[in-house]
């Protein structure tokens, strides 16, 4: 069934996010208006810029992340945590590695 989407992840499986430089994504899932995956960081050279195209809910799996939102509150997000950016919304995330994170965009 192609509505039905399961993933298992092999360090192979990782690709570079041409959105995010010096990221790697695995995608779960992109169809019916919903974008899901999981991104990982290594390294970083300083902070990233991500501005979401639609609304995103991050879950922290690793690492930790201080999240500026233009306009808006700085997030401290640890192990566990969960958060939704609008849409729009320009943001600047310093990041301390190793990061992951599980997200959605809808």
């Amino acid at each position: 069934m192609t509505d039905v989407h399961v993933s298992s992840i092999d360090p192979d499986q990782w690709e570079p996010d041409p959105d995010v430089p010096g990221s790697e994504m695995h995608e779960l899932v992109n169809a019916d208006g919903v974008w899901a995956g999981l991104t990982r960081f290594l390294t970083v050279d300083g902070p990233q810029q991500w501005t979401p195209p639609r609304r995103e809910t991050i879950h922290v799996l690793e690492g930790e992340v201080t999240i500026e939102v233009d306009g808006g509150p700085t997030l401290h997000l640890r192990p566990g945590d969960l958060a939704s950016l609008p849409a729009g919304r320009e943001t600047t995330w310093h990041i301390t590695t190793p990061f992951k994170e599980f997200w959605v965009l809808g």
